[in-house]
């Protein structure tokens, strides 16, 4: 032994105190020495062990399990390992041990010598073992249900998906045919009330004439945003033929047609700056127009309109401001959506929510921009910028 070494216990207490039961027996299993963990274990000591046998000490299993398999184990191959046993101690509850057995042949006969474990924390380890397992089984059963389920709903959306597309398509395409198809009507209708007026007609005539006019140009308009949304929709976009121009001269000309589109409002004219701007005549005409009929909807028709034509900085700009309500933040950041409308107007020139967002897409087509701010003082404006190239 080395001088650094603790010493070692003594062969008694190794034997007495070791972490396992020990126990040496006769053949017949007439217990001849029991070591003191053994001993408090089953709860007795260990002269009264020696009085037993150990398949006495066994359940009823145990006992059958010892006589039909364990003792003869031991007799035909010499040793037995991790035989799983329940003991019965001396207040009659049971302990599960694993035992370790060898036979030897001495002078004084055969003995076996027994070592044994108690696997309680084995026994709890495998139960949470087992317990997890089946909860893993359990949560992977759920999760392959929630997959299944997840694809039916997925292939239902689908098919639900292309289902709403095919109508939707269908119904753009009747909008589109539609649209189309009342051009020409409408068109014999503005000429006929032109043809009419021309004539001698009473104050009631004409005023009748007018109507049809203004309504004829309000069902123009309705169609053309129509045809427009649809282009747009079908993913073909707004298309402009742009062409060297006089911005100021092009608004006050759509300023007077509108003035007989809309008698009840009051339309002015401002123009700032000098110069040409390159767009579509035709389609700039249709934006002042949706932007008019937007401020005569919604604003106060006791005070004027503007609308101003600006060439500034290699940009072209067409604002129109009315003193309206104010329009909120939340309305405002939505306003240029299809189908989004304002407070509610009930001068019947209103239409079906295209206005804005054709104004929108014809300033896109022209590589611009609309903006809108809103508030007591200045009113609403809606402003256009268009860039000369």
């Amino acid at each position: 032994m080395h001088g650094d070494e603790p010493p070692l216990p003594d062969p008694q207490s190794l034997y007495e105190e070791a972490p396992c039961g020990l126990l040496v027996t006769k053949e017949d299993g007439t217990i001849l020495r029991a070591n003191l963990t053994f001993s408090q274990w089953i709860g007795f000591t260990e002269q009264e062990l020696r009085s037993r046998r150990f398949q006495n000490l066994l359940t009823m299993g145990g006992r059958i399990f010892h006589q039909t398999h364990w003792a003869p184990l031991m007799k035909l191959q010499g040793s037995v390992a991790e035989v799983k046993l329940d003991l019965l101690r001396r207040d009659r509850r049971t302990f599960t041990v694993l035992l370790n057995g060898v036979r030897r042949a001495g002078v004084n006969g055969v003995q076996h010598e027994l070592a044994l474990f108690t696997i309680n924390d084995r026994d709890k380890y495998e139960r949470e073992l087992l317990k997890a397992r089946k909860l893993a089984e359990e949560l992977l059963r759920q999760k392959s249900a929630a997959e299944a389920e997840l694809r039916l709903a997925q292939a239902e959306l689908s098919k639900a998906f292309e289902e709403a597309q095919k109508r939707a398509s269908f119904a753009e395409q009747m909008v589109a045919i539609a649209s189309h198809d009342l051009k020409n009507p409408l068109t014999a209708i503005k000429m006929s009330t032109d043809v009419l007026a021309q004539g001698e007609r009473t104050a009631r005539e004409t005023n009748l004439l007018g109507y049809i006019t203004q309504s004829a140009s309000r069902a123009e308009r309705l169609i053309s945003d129509l045809l427009d949304f649809t282009l747009v929709r079908v993913g073909r976009g707004i298309v402009v033929s742009p062409s060297d121009l006089d911005l100021h001269d092009l608004v006050r000309q759509s300023v007077e047609e509108l003035r007989v589109a809309f008698p009840k409002a009051r339309l002015v004219h401002d123009a700032v700056g000098t110069g040409t701007a390159r767009l579509d005549a035709d389609r700039v005409h249709q934006l002042i127009g949706n932007l008019v009929g937007n401020s005569v909807s919604y604003g106060d028709l006791e005070r004027p309109i503007v609308v101003t034509s600006k060439l500034e900085d290699d940009m072209a700009y067409v604002a129109v401001v009315n003193h309206g309500a104010v329009i909120s933040p939340s309305l405002l950041a939505k306003l240029f959506e299809p189908m989004i409308r304002g407070a509610n107007a009930d001068n019947g020139v209103r239409s079906v929510g295209l206005g804005l967002f054709i104004v929108r897409e014809i300033a896109k087509a022209h590589g611009g921009r609309v903006s809108v701010s809103s508030d007591e003082e200045s009113g609403t404006s809606f402003t256009v910028s268009f860039p000369f190239s």
